[in-house]
């Protein structure tokens, strides 16, 4: 295929899949190449009024849905764990997404159009929050904290002003609009970096977004995965190098490969089945047995 007939059909590819996504934001804009290729942003919602089953909704970032090569995230083979006569789990989490923008660009709300009371959702954010608010590339940062602090900003992507708040107060709107839904909201502190040093017994990633997240579920009383110290006490007597070439992909410390994924599902149901949840009557005894 030649070069500008190639073109042609990546730009037909990605306003399809933006139309289809009902995202906000132009299909051109580099704020989109992570769902550019993302298959989750065109399998859109099934609003099934008529189900019976209850849903696990998944809300994330490319460390709970990764469609790269050699890449997974968690979101994508946790479903296994749940008996599918109780359950259905649906990963909604796409690449590139903050607490901030997975809102602003229309998702969540494709999530509570969905939703009906006694659904489950599972929510786990941080780890693009760190960045600009109102850089020209993506625009997709948090006020860090959990406070009530707003700054109002022009942003280039959406081309109109945005109130951006902190990241505590995108968790909050989370679980307050779930429970407005009847839902249950589940936070997870976000999945750990490879380490810098060998792990330890009872070794903690200290991260502004892990302390965060465990203070919000606190505050709101809403139940909580400390799903990045699960995850790191699974890497004890392990080094850096080795945690790397198991469970992370070779491009970068933060997104897991095939492994990783599966440890890190692991590390949530382990999290899961030490809380006062209903969701956890429909894991199944052995994973992926029904």
């Amino acid at each position: 295929m030649n070069p500008i007939r190639t073109s042609i059909v990546s730009a037909i590819f990605a306003i399809s899949i933006f139309n289809h996504a009902g995202a906000q934001i132009s299909p051109n804009s580099s704020a989109n190449l992570d769902a550019g290729r993302d298959v989750a942003a065109n399998h859109g919602f099934l609003l099934d009024t008529n189900r019976t089953l209850p849903i696990l909704f998944i809300v994330g970032d490319s460390t709970v849905h990764n469609p790269g090569h050699g890449e997974k995230g968690w979101g994508d083979v946790i479903g296994k764990n749940f008996d599918p006569a109780k359950i259905r789990v649906e990963n909604h989490a796409l690449g590139g997404r903050s607490s901030r923008t997975f809102i602003t660009q229309g998702y969540w709300d494709k999530v509570l159009a969905a939703a009906k009371p006694g659904d489950f959702v599972i929510v786990q954010m941080g780890h693009n929050d760190g960045g600009p608010l109102d850089d020209t590339n993506r625009a997709r940062g948090s006020i860090r904290g959990i406070g009530d602090e707003e700054k109002e900003i022009y942003n280039p992507i959406m081309q109109k002003k945005e109130i951006v708040h902190t990241y505590g107060w995108y968790l909050r709107k989370y679980i307050s609009d779930a429970r407005a839904k009847g839902m249950t909201p589940i936070i997870c502190s976000p999945v750990p970096h490879v380490p810098k040093k060998e792990v330890k017994a009872g070794d903690v990633e200290k991260w502004d977004y892990v302390r965060d997240a465990g203070l919000v579920a606190t505050n709101e009383n809403t139940l909580f995965i400390n799903l990045n110290q699960i995850s790191i006490s699974h890497y004890a007597g392990m080094t850096p190098a080795e945690i790397k070439a198991k469970y992370f992909t070779t491009a970068d410390n933060t997104h897991s490969s095939p492994a990783g994924a599966e440890l890190n599902a692991a590390s949530v149901i382990e999290g899961l089945k030490t809380l006062d949840c209903p969701l956890k009557n429909d894991l199944l005894t052995e994973p992926g047995t029904k």
